[in-house]
């Protein structure tokens, strides 16, 4: 099967490419990594970038390239800057798949679609209607109209999938960071929070993806993805602590004395993902293709430890 990948070179992407690797891969994207050696396309996804040579007599676009979230962005109109890769720049690549006959474009979108946090124990379906607040969220909520029109106006098969936070060996930002105080095993004043959220480990999600290249049942849905286990921060930081052989080393302090803190000092986005819940029902998931997570949350927490000893 030739199936063309986009960001190959990110957090997801990398893994995705070593999972599939048996077929004719394309990868496209602005550099390749020293160690794949699979076909290389160098574009950029915008509007304007012409994808037919890379295209042709593709079988399915699995398109994970993204301008990613920050908390803090930097551009003059983060929006406009969203769109131009994650709106116009999918579309234009999409566009000219289905021009081309591919039969299926999967789009890693995000859980960002439907919001930044659920109530107790209403977990966000994919049959939701869409509620993102930032930038980001709006962007990738953009494409998947976009997407969806184009599979109606062209019969190419869409499929898209949102995940919520992945983690995994290489992860980065505030997971990377939890990783490291796991280590050195401080004292932290994270022993009761009581919330419950969902996240995603990498080999969960690249399994879920693999899943829907072929599937027929995929065909043109929207799938939520998780370990299928929702955990608070306190359940998480003695996983992680656990993992890295340590005894945990938690001090109970209330949740309402962060979300105090949070409001004293401007943080309160920060202190939302550490008390707040975002959980996702993936039902759906598992009924349509018959899919479950094949990695525990204690095995996907272990193994961004083993990856780095």
């Amino acid at each position: 099967m030739n199936i063309v990948v986009t960001g190959h070179t990110g957090f997801v992407g990398q893994a995705l490419v070593n999972a599939i690797s048996e077929h004719s891969l394309r990868l496209v994207g602005r550099r390749k990594l020293p160690e794949q050696t699979e076909k290389f396309y160098e574009k950029s996804i915008n509007p304007k970038t012409d994808f037919s040579d890379c295209l042709e007599s593709a079988d399915v676009v699995i398109h994970a390239a993204a301008r990613v979230h920050v908390m803090e962005d930097a551009a003059a109109d983060p929006l406009a800057a969203y769109r131009v890769v994650n709106v116009d720049g999918t579309l234009n690549l999409a566009s000219q798949a289905a021009a081309l006959g591919v039969k299926r474009f999967i789009f890693i979108s995000s859980i960002k679609v439907n919001g930044e946090g659920t109530l107790p124990a209403r977990p966000y379906t994919p049959f939701d209607q869409t509620n993102a607040s930032d930038p980001y969220g709006v962007s990738k909520a953009e494409a998947e109209v976009g997407l969806k029109q184009i599979a109606a106006d062209t019969g190419m098969e869409v499929v898209v999938i949102r995940p919520p936070l992945v983690y995994g060996p290489g992860v980065k930002a505030n997971f990377a960071a939890m990783l490291k105080f796991a280590k050195k095993n401080l004292p932290l004043p994270l022993g009761a929070i009581h919330n419950c959220r969902s996240m995603v480990a990498l080999d969960n999600l690249v399994d879920l993806i693999i899943t829907c290249i072929d599937h027929p049942k995929a065909a043109n849905q929207t799938f939520l993805v998780s370990d299928d286990r929702d955990i608070s921060t306190t359940e998480l930081l003695q996983m992680m602590t656990r993992a890295a052989g340590k005894k945990p080393w938690l001090i109970p302090l209330p949740m309402s004395w962060f979300k105090l803190v949070g409001k004293l000092t401007g943080k309160r986005a920060i202190v939302d993902r550490l008390c707040g819940n975002l959980q996702v029902d993936i039902r759906h998931t598992k009924d349509t293709l018959g899919w479950k997570p094949p990695v525990s949350v204690e095995e996907g927490i272990s193994r961004c430890f083993a990856a780095s000893k």
